[in-house]
């Protein structure tokens, strides 16, 4: 089993850095290349990746320290993904602090078994090093946003960015938050029984929650004896694994039974299935996504949660829509920097720049500027990221109600958040650090 793993972690962080995947993508990727089943090895694989690459500046900055004048970067990636999984499992897991000889000789093993050990030799002779050497010792010369940066796990320029928005000990507040386990959130589904109901099912699978009393339908998991999507419940459609953020966007809506929505950007089907059932299954939503493979884990989600009022529509929202529906409520939840997301998505971190923000922001005006023409008079559009940054958010709104004086702001409810910046007071902002959530702007806009 810790063969495997260590195999599954090497390939998946090997294809993480070739293709710039995701965590999850680049694991199911390797699962499938790999062929393994062992459920104990993809959770351990799963772990170790994660764990290093939310790590990733700090044990880049601790193993380059070492091979100095060599750097990480000048070995093939199954050599570069192997000193990160080692630096974390034999150094970060044991806080720095204990040395296990025996436990990093094994793992020196595995990987000569798994990588060849010519491959390996050319970096065994740090391993000693690696093993022993002091982590203080890459802080020292360094500016304090550097610093912050490292040991918060955060690029440089997203610290100074954080800074600038929030001030620094608010931004630290924020950033410390996101080295910390993201709360898991669901969503129970009242369109198969009534949530008291539900909550004895959930019980009976042995998962505890606790109410978040701002929403309608959504709880927090404070335990459960195995993964969630094992239960019975799960598979049953009773819930859904959905952020409080986005459970949060669905409500801001506030659609109603009968009503036409637009969901655009819809896949993988969280804000669909929970918009069809604040309409009671009743009306017609028609959700658009530009990808096929998200518009089938759309369509088995819409299945598993009983939705029988969306049609799916796969179209690329950058282009003019393909269609002229006229929609009482459009919702768009558009591609973002995932600013707000990191501690769920930590490579989100490293493929980021900060000219990402504006490149992004730009994606973002061609979608609300092509689907406002979609939205019938008196019906409202909701756009929202899980991104903090003000260019894809408040000044995007800004820039959008100078273009659409037809639209004005209003306000939203229920009122879980902090008001927007610059001035924009009837707009929303989560931060995970205040609100237990990924950080989420959202604004809500009325059509004359």
């Amino acid at each position: 089993m810790l063969k495997e793993a260590w195999m599954l972690a090497i390939e998946t962080l090997s294809w993480m850095e070739m293709k710039k995947l995701s965590e999850r993508l680049a694991l199911a990727k390797t699962i499938k290349q790999l062929n393994i089943s062992d459920a104990d090895a993809v959770r351990l694989a799963h772990r170790l990746v994660c764990e290093t690459v939310r790590r990733r500046n700090f044990i880049d900055k601790f193993i380059n320290n070492v091979l100095e004048p060599d750097a990480i970067s000048e070995f093939n990636l199954g050599v570069q993904a192997f000193l990160r999984l080692y630096v974390y499992q034999t150094r970060i897991a044991k806080n720095w602090s204990k040395i296990d000889v025996e436990e990093a000789e094994s793992i020196a093993k595995l990987a000569r078994s798994i990588l060849g050990w010519k491959t390996l030799q050319k970096v065994e002779h740090v391993l000693g090093l690696l093993l022993t050497q002091e982590p203080a010792s890459i802080l020292r010369g360094i500016s304090d946003e550097e610093m912050i940066g490292l040991l918060t796990f955060h690029p440089t320029w997203f610290v100074r960015y954080c800074f600038k928005l929030l001030g620094r000990k608010e931004a630290i507040a924020m950033l410390e938050a996101n080295m910390q386990p993201s709360p898991t959130y669901i969503r129970l589904n009242t369109l198969k029984t009534a949530e008291d109901e539900i909550l004895g099912k959930l019980a009976e699978d042995v998962i505890k929650v606790e109410k978040v009393e701002q929403l309608r339908h959504t709880y927090k998991v404070l335990g459960a004896k195995q993964p969630l999507t094992r239960t019975a419940s799960f598979r049953e459609g009773l819930f859904y694994i959905q952020d409080k953020a986005s459970c949060f966007a669905a409500e801001a809506a506030n659609p109603k039974p009968g009503m036409t929505l637009l969901d655009v950007c819809a896949a993988p089907g969280a804000k669909t299935t929970y918009l069809a059932q604040l309409m009671q299954n009743r009306g017609v939503i028609y959700s658009m996504d530009y990808s096929k493979r998200r518009m089938n884990v759309w369509r088995k989600e819409v299945a598993r949660m009983d939705v029988e009022v969306a049609v799916p529509i796969i179209a690329d929202a950058c282009n003019p829509p393909p269609f002229t529906i006229e929609a009482d409520v459009v919702v768009l939840d558009p591609p973002c920097t995932s600013t707000g997301a990191f501690r769920k998505l930590p490579s989100a971190k490293w493929r980021l720049t900060r000219r990402s923000v504006d490149k992004m922001a730009e994606i973002q005006w061609q979608m609300i500027n092509s689907y406002a023409e979609n939205v019938k008079s008196g019906g409202n559009l909701i756009y929202s990221t899980c991104s903090i940054t003000v260019e894809e958010n408040e000044m995007l709104v800004e820039r959008f109600l100078k273009w659409h004086p037809e639209f004005s702001l209003v306000e939203i409810t229920p009122k879980i958040g902090l008001p927007g910046l610059r001035g924009l007071k009837k707009c929303q902002r989560l931060y995970p650090h205040i609100h237990e959530c990924n950080g989420f702007f959202i604004a809500k806009l009325l059509k004359e």
